[in-house]
Formats: structure tokens, C-alpha cells, sequence
């Protein structure tokens, strides 16, 4: 059966995740309402500063419904 756009982007994704997994950072990925989802992302940022975590929104797409899927990372050297 082919797989669809959605599939392999999912599939490449997944890949991706794999790939970077010891690379010093740590991830945490949300599902969320919009206006939650920047609630979220700016209180992670307040949490872990981008100059000293180098945090970031890494990668963000909207889902079928309107929710957000987001990936927030930051380095671990405080862990």
C-alpha cells in the first residue's frame, strides 16, 4: 500500500528523533491548543533561558483540528 505525505513525513520525523538523541540536548515535545501552546513555550523560556540552555522551539506543525505539536529543547547541562 503507498504511504501517504503525512506517512513519510512521519516516518523522516521519527528518523530524525533517533538521529539526534545524544547530541546533549533534551527534548520535550506537547500537544496543545494555540493560545497553550505559546503559554507553554514562553514559560519553558522564562524556565531555561536561550543563553544559558540555548533552548528553542526546535520543530512545530499545525495538527488536523487546529491543535499544535511542538518540540521545545535546551542542553541538560544543569541536570
Amino acid at each position: 500500500m503507498p504511504k501517504t505525505p503525512r506517512d513519510l513525513a512521519e516516518g523522516m520525523a521519527e528518523r530524525r528523533k533517533r538521529r539526534l538523541r545524544d547530541d546533549g540536548y533534551v527534548r520535550e515535545t506537547f500537544t496543545q491548543k494555540r493560545d497553550d501552546a505559546r503559554r507553554t513555550a514562553r514559560a519553558f523560556l522564562d524556565r531555561f533561558p536561550k543563553q544559558a540552555y540555548m533552548s528553542e522551539v526546535e520543530q512545530w506543525r499545525e495538527l488536523p483540528g487546529g491543535d499544535i505539536e511542538f518540540t521545545m529543547r535546551r542542553l541538560r547541562t544543569a541536570d
